[in-house]
C-alpha cells in the first residue's frame, strides 16, 4: 500500500511550466537533513509529570480516561458540543499506521467546545459576505512568496500561469501508477471555495457541504471572526476518538464492521474508480453519517481537516520522551525532509479520496503535511473554543 503526501501549492504550480518535477512524492529530496539533526531543533509545548513513567507501563494505558472537566455553567456555543478533558495515547503503533505517527504516547487534553461539523459553505458565505475576505486561491499569485518554497535559482513562470486557482481532483480513465500523484491532482485556475471544479463550477445548492479549497490562513481568517481557534492536533485526535478507547479506527479494530460504512472514503478503484458504496462518490452534505461519542460529525472521512500545529517528522518521537504531554501545541517551526522549503500545517481525518490502495488516513492518529498556502478540493476545517472563552 502506497502512503504518499498530499500535494501542495508550489509542487503543482511549478509542474506546470516543467520548471521543476523533482519536489514530488518520487522521493527525490533537494536537502538531505537527517531527523535527529532536525529534531535539534524541536520544542513542543508540553508539561512533564514529577515521576517518570517507562514506555512499556505507556503501552498499558489503551482507553481513554476522562477527567473531571464537566461542561462550563450557561448555555452551549451554536453547533457546538463540550469535550471533556482527559487522558489519552496519542498516535499509533498499529500495523495500519504511518511512520509519522509513531511512537504513541500519553497526553493530558483540557476540556474544550468543538464544531459538531465541518465549516459549511453557508458558513463561510456570512463570513465572506460580513467582512469582504477574499481567500488565497481568489487572490493574485504572488511570485516572491511561491519561490520560497522551491530551491534557489527556480525559474519564474509566465505570466500566464500566476493566475488564481487551486488544486482539483482530475482521475484519469483507467489505472495509472500510483507512484505520481500530478496523474490525478491538477492546477485549475479559476478553482475556489465558490467554484470548486474552476470557472463554470458552483456551490448552489450544496450550502450544508463542507466548505473547500480552504488555505490555512483562510481557516485561520474564519475563526478569529467567529471567535474561535484552529484545534491542535492533540485536541483534534482526542475529540476524533469519541471517548473510545486506542483503536485503529475511530469506530473500532475493523474499517467496515459488518459491512457497514460509518464514514466517507473512497471504495474501488483509486484513482479512476470510486465505486460509490459508502453512498458518496465525492464529497458528502455533513452529518451524513452518524456522530461519534462527543456528538461530532464527520471527524473521519469527508474532507481533510486543518490543525494548528505545525508538522514535522519526528513530533512524536520527542514528545513520546516526556512522561506525560499536557496541552501540547506541536513544535515551533515546520520541517518536511520531502519538501524542506514549504511551510506545512498538519492536517487530520482523511477525505473521500483516501482508499485502501493508496492514502489510509481514515483513523484518528493519521496526520499529513501540507503547505499553508494550499488550497486543494478535499480540505477544509472545524473550529474549537476554549472553555474559558466568552460564549
Amino acid at each position: 500500500m502506497l502512503r504518499l503526501n498530499a500535494p501542495n501549492f508550489a509542487d503543482q504550480f511549478a509542474a506546470l511550466e516543467n520548471v521543476t518535477r523533482l519536489m514530488n512524492t518520487k522521493g527525490i529530496n533537494f536537502i538531505k537533513v537527517s531527523t535527529l539533526f532536525a529534531a535539534l531543533f524541536f520544542t513542543a509545548a508540553c508539561s512533564i509529570d514529577s515521576q517518570t513513567t517507562t514506555t512499556e507501563e505507556q503501552t498499558k494505558t489503551t482507553s481513554d480516561t476522562s477527567s473531571d472537566q464537566s461542561q462550563p455553567i450557561g448555555e452551549a456555543p451554536e453547533d457546538m458540543v463540550w469535550v471533556p478533558g482527559g487522558h489519552f495515547m496519542m498516535g499509533s503503533e498499529d500495523q495500519t499506521a504511518t511512520s509519522n505517527e509513531g511512537p504513541a504516547y500519553k497526553v493530558e487534553i483540557s476540556g474544550f467546545w468543538m464544531d459538531t461539523h465541518e465549516v459549511t459553505n453557508a458558513e463561510y458565505r456570512a463570513f465572506v459576505e460580513a467582512t469582504g475576505y477574499q481567500t488565497v486561491a481568489e487572490r493574485p499569485i504572488d511570485w516572491e512568496e511561491i519561490k520560497k518554497q522551491l530551491p534557489p535559482g527556480t525559474p519564474r513562470p509566465p505570466d500566464h500561469v500566476l493566475q488564481p486557482g487551486s488544486l482539483i481532483f482530475a482521475p484519469p480513465h483507467q489505472a495509472v501508477p500510483l507512484d505520481d500523484y500530478s496523474r490525478w491532482w491538477a492546477w485549475q485556475t479559476g478553482a475556489d471555495w465558490q467554484h470548486p471544479n474552476g470557472p463554470g463550477s458552483t456551490i448552489e445548492g450544496k450550502d450544508n457541504f463542507p466548505v473547500v479549497h480552504i488555505a490555512y490562513e483562510d481557516a485561520q481568517a474564519y475563526a478569529e471572526w467567529a471567535g474561535k481557534r484552529l484545534p491542535t492536533e492533540a485536541e483534534w485526535e482526542y475529540a476524533a476518538r469519541g471517548g473510545n478507547s486506542n483503536l485503529p479506527f475511530a469506530w473500532g479494530d475493523e474499517l467496515t464492521p459488518s459491512g457497514k460504512y460509518l464514514a466517507n472514503f473512497f471504495q474501488g478503484d483509486f484513482p479512476y474508480n470510486n465505486s460509490g458504496q459508502d453512498g458518496f462518490a465525492g464529497a458528502a452534505p455533513i452529518k451524513s453519517f452518524k456522530p461519534n461519542g462527543y456528538g461530532l460529525y464527520d471527524m473521519i472521512g469527508n474532507v481533510w481537516e486543518w490543525s494548528a500545529d505545525w508538522y514535522r517528522p519526528d513530533t512524536h518521537v520527542k514528545q513520546a520522551s516526556m512522561t506525560v504531554c499536557k496541552d501540547p501545541s506541536g513544535p515551533e517551526s515546520s520541517y518536511d525532509p520531502s519538501e524542506p522549503y514549504a511551510e506545512k500545517r498538519v492536517i487530520k481525518g482523511g477525505s473521500y479520496l483516501c482508499s485502501e490502495e493508496y492514502c489510509s488516513n481514515y483513523r484518528p492518529s493519521a496526520r499529513m503535511a501540507t503547505a499553508i498556502d494550499s488550497g486543494q478540493e478535499h480540505l477544509g476545517f472545524r473550529c474549537v473554543k476554549d472553555a474559558n472563552a466568552q460564549l
